[in-house]
Order: C-alpha cells, then sequence, then structure tokens
C-alpha cells in the first residue's frame, strides 16, 4: 500500500466486492485492486471496476496492522495489503467472474452481510 491507494475524499467511494477495499473509482481504474488485482484485472477498464465494485457500503475500517488486528481477523481481511476497508458491501460479482475464481482456486465470500 502506498499513500496514493488511501482515499482521498469521501466523495465518490467504492468497495470492492471481493475483499471490501475502499477506493475511488479513478484510484480502482488506474491502479486496480490491490488484493484482487491478479483475477479481477480492473487497472484500466471501467466496465470491470463497476462490476466487481460498489458504492453501496456500510462503514470504514482503516487497517495498517493486519497480522496484529483482531478486528481484521473478525473481518477476514487480515491476509490483506494495508488500506481502508469496508465493514460491509452490498452487490454481487457477475456469475463469469464467480466462475473465473473458482475455476482458479479462489472461494468468492460476499461482503453483504445484509443477505446473512
Amino acid at each position: 500500500m502506498t499513500l496514493e491507494s488511501i482515499p482521498k475524499d469521501q466523495r465518490g467511494l467504492r468497495a470492492c466486492l471481493v475483499c471490501s477495499l475502499i477506493k475511488s473509482l479513478d484510484q480502482f481504474e488506474c491502479e486496480g485492486c490491490d488484493n484482487c488485482e491478479d483475477f479481477l484485472r480492473m487497472k484500466n477498464d471501467k466496465d470491470k471496476v463497476y462490476d466487481c465494485t460498489s458504492t453501496n457500503f456500510d462503514g470504514m475500517i482503516s487497517m495498517m496492522s493486519p497480522g496484529d488486528s483482531w478486528v481484521a481477523k473478525w473481518q477476514r481481511i487480515n491476509r490483506f495489503c494495508k488500506g481502508v476497508y469496508a465493514i460491509s458491501v452490498s452487490g454481487r460479482l457477475p456469475a463469469g467472474i464467480i466462475r473465473e475464481m473458482k475455476s482458479r482456486g479462489i472461494v468468492y465470500r460476499p461482503r453483504d452481510t445484509s443477505q446473512r
């Protein structure tokens, strides 16, 4: 994580539907997702950013020490990079992306706690 990956404004923020990392639309388009870029490939693809992120999320957590944080373990983000994360993200990935993740052995766990 670099200082540039932290959102600079609270307007126009989006959260990744896979890991719940919060960034602006421009940050996701320019840098992709710090945790999921290997398989989501959002960098330089605005349509993919819209498909794989959501503007509808609840709460924010700033995580600076992933391995030492009980909150990060509870939110299942303790293996992710440092950054700002949503507590819950409303929305679901497109079926094609879920299939691709499954074929790579990646389990998709929706971050939408309203569905539980």
